[in-house]
């Protein structure tokens, strides 16, 4: 069994989380690389995606804006279950 200060032991206790160890960084650039800007305004209508958006500036609103923060989370979690969908239907039909 893993103690507190152990590497490994945050680990152990979110396995099935799959946000665990990502930072907010991370997940605003692989929305913006998957959906772009604009699609992510679009989706999540918020002046920080959708004027001027930065990787930066995103983050500092998101940090202090925890509905925001709880919107972006969802639709990163809902981006990782589309792109398994899709890899499972790409390969029942064998491509």
């Amino acid at each position: 069994m893993t103690q507190a200060g152990e590497p490994g032991a945050a680990a152990a206790k979110q396995p099935r989380n799959p946000l665990h160890g990502l930072t907010l960084e991370a997940i605003v650039t692989a929305l913006a690389a998957h959906y772009g800007w604009a699609g992510l305004g679009e989706r999540i209508p918020v002046r920080c995606f959708t004027s001027d958006p930065s990787v930066a500036s995103s983050l500092k609103f998101l940090r202090k804006t925890p509905w925001a923060r709880e919107k972006v989370e969802s639709l990163y979690l809902f981006m990782l279950r589309e792109e398994r969908r899709q890899q499972a239907a790409s390969r029942t039909r064998g491509e």
